[in-house]
């Protein structure tokens, strides 16, 4: 018997759970507990905690050059690791009385070579409270 994830719910294949059964074990989480390509969430929090990757780096300076008054600049590669998808957030006065989208553009112009080698982007933009 073994548990399954079913939106919110997690259901036990095999019939009921027999009283005196543990609900959760090692074995019978591990397939519930698994993140991007199969690895365990702990690596996820691992990450987390580590320094920026190279290709955070790379996109976090060629954001700072072309956004020279941003206040904050925050990159995350969360494709896991390998480059293929980030999430941007940046705050900056450029952004001051521009619509979102093209806010946006700004940001895809600024990094039109490095996206080329990307399969997705979130961005996040806004201008600082004063």
């Amino acid at each position: 018997m073994s548990p399954r994830l079913s939106g919110d719910k997690v259901t036990w294949v095999g019939g009921p759970r027999q009283p005196g059964m543990a609900a959760w074990g090692p074995a019978a989480a591990a397939p519930l507990l698994r993140g991007i390509r199969g690895l365990p969430l702990l690596h996820h929090v691992h990450r987390m905690f580590a320094s920026q990757t190279e290709g955070e780096l790379k996109v976090t300076q060629i954001l700072k050059e072309n956004f020279p008054r941003a206040t904050s600049i925050k990159v995350t590669d969360i494709s896991g690791g390998c480059g293929a998808m980030y999430e941007i957030q940046i705050e900056s006065e450029d952004f001051k009385e521009k619509r979102t989208v093209q806010q946006h553009q700004m940001v895809n112009q600024a990094l039109k070579e490095e996206i080329k080698g990307m399969h997705g982007l979130r961005i996040f933009t806004s201008v600082p409270k004063h």
